[in-house]
């Protein structure tokens, strides 16, 4: 049996990773700086061995082949030994193609947003359509459970990821994946730690469709002006936009597009189901374009669309009651931030509120490459909660007012949340690409039995130093007016 160790083995694709080597039959074992549930247990589940940190003699596991997560660097003490000796190293997108994508049909989702949720569509979809699909995406599907699995299909879906692939190829991991057909849901600049404008991600994605034959398909929205200046670069493959006038498009029925049409040129399918939020129906729409693409049947789409149970922490209601519901969302970028928000507050109407809870954890957020789009796609929100903690790059007490109360301390979020007592239902939607301190599980908990606990006294506006913005208790107010 071949061994493989791979170095950053808990990241989300690097973990999917490591259970498609072990269902081809591989022994796996790899490490970790952070190494702790839920990834750690369920992969220790699946048979592979853990070791937290990376000191230690990787040649003393006698791996035939290391992969190198894109999280190791130069410099690391594991990474100069392995430099230095005989073994065999591979990044992980490279080692997926040359073991397992170049004997498939790759259909590939990229974009800025809402890559893992129409992966998991199209997952779903092509499933119920009796194809079977091996996939990789960059989450937990609700519909199956895992973020990978190998099968015999010829197809394997994976989620086209724009980040660099490793120290030693600075190129994005989707150059790659070779993919047959090619979605690409949007462009924005993002990513502020490794590119440095638009520009450079339109380069990325220019060199993918370089490599993309004749005969592979891009699909693609209109109007984009990201896209449509990338295709004007070139693009030498089948083009299928999603447009009106090309024949496939949306309607909402519902103003929160919990109900929409899909229409295909003179057929229309009526869509009920449990997403919600226009950038969602714009999902279905690429994904029901990619099903139109391979030639198979559609029958079976509206109901596979009503079926699907979404992905997790992607607007997933983890708790609600008589007062309110409570959603985690892995917030990235302002973009998917105001997609959330309008969203939810399509749902909420008039007479229902809307709080964002926002914790900063991306590499864009924390830099502030976006500060000024961020606090307006926050301001969607009837109140906001905005998390100043120790990595963020930039100070958010500056905005303070009324309805936007910035917090360094997330034990004084909680305190709020128990003293609020809303005269209207309200929606919290906690957003976060990261743990955020175990905020979810106790907003949670505290929903589950009716937040009997004991209230803190609330500070009143008199009590703060006037003139300027003051961190009181960890709670920033606005200066007195």
């Amino acid at each position: 049996m071949k061994h493989i160790h791979i170095l950053g083995i808990c990241g989300t694709f690097m973990g999917a990773l490591a259970l498609l080597a072990r269902e081809k039959g591989y022994k796996v074992t790899g490490s970790d700086q952070n190494v702790y549930p839920p990834m750690s247990s369920y992969l220790e589940s699946q048979g592979i061995e853990l070791i937290s940190g990376y000191e230690y003699d990787i040649e003393s596991f006698k791996p035939d082949q290391v992969i190198v997560g894109n999280t190791m660097r130069r410099g690391m003490p594991i990474v100069e030994y392995l430099l230095n000796s005989e073994l065999e190293y591979f990044s992980g997108p490279e080692w997926l193609y040359q073991e397992i994508l170049k004997d498939k049909k790759v259909i590939a989702i990229a974009g800025t947003h809402g890559k893992t949720t129409t992966t998991s569509m199209v997952i779903k979809l092509m499933d119920d359509a009796g194809l079977n699909p091996s996939f990789l995406v960059g989450g937990i599907t609700q519909d199956f459970g895992v973020s990978s699995r190998l099968t015999d299909s010829e197809y394997f879906v994976i989620e086209a990821d724009e980040y660099d692939t490793a120290f030693f190829d600075k190129r994005s991991k989707f150059m790659h994946y070779h993919p047959d057909i090619l979605v690409i849901n949007n462009l924005e600049f993002d990513h502020a730690d490794i590119f440095n404008s638009i520009e450079d991600i339109y380069r990325q994605f220019h060199h993918l469709m370089r490599l993309l034959p004749g005969k592979s398909t891009v699909i693609y929205p209109k109007p984009d002006a990201h896209i449509d200046k990338l295709l004007a670069m070139g693009c030498w493959s089948e083009r299928c936009p999603l447009q009106a006038e090309h024949g496939l498009d949306i309607k909402p029925l519902l103003q929160d597009y919990s109900q929409f049409e899909i229409i295909d040129h003179n057929r229309t399918l009526k869509i009920n189901w449990a997403l919600l939020g226009e950038h969602n129906a714009k999902n279905a729409l690429s994904a029901y374009a990619i099903l139109k693409t391979l030639g198979v049947s559609l029958d079976k789409v509206t109901e596979s669309f009503k079926n699907f149970k979404g992905v997790k922490r992607r607007l997933e209601c983890i708790a609600q009651n008589d007062h309110y519901a409570i959603y985690d969302d892995f917030a990235h970028h302002p973009t998917a931030v105001a997609q959330t928000l309008r969203a939810i507050k399509a749902r909420a109407g008039e007479k229902e509120r809307v709080v964002a809870i926002l914790e900063p954890r991306s590499n864009t957020m924390k830099m502030g490459a976006q500060e000024s789009a961020l606090i307006n796609a926050l301001h969607i929100a009837d109140e906001v909660c905005f998390y100043q903690n120790s990595v963020m790059q930039w100070q958010a007490a500056s905005y303070a007012k009324d309805n936007f109360l910035v917090f360094d301390q997330v034990a004084n979020i909680v305190e709020h949340f128990k003293q609020s007592q809303p005269e209207r239902f309200t929606h919290y939607v906690i957003m976060s690409n990261g743990a955020f301190d175990g905020l979810h599980q106790q907003l949670g908990a505290l929903a589950r039995r009716g937040i009997e606990t004991e209230k803190v006294r609330n500070f009143s506006r008199d009590e703060i130093l006037p003139a300027t913005n003051v961190a009181l208790g960890s709670y920033f107010f606005p200066a007195k007016k």
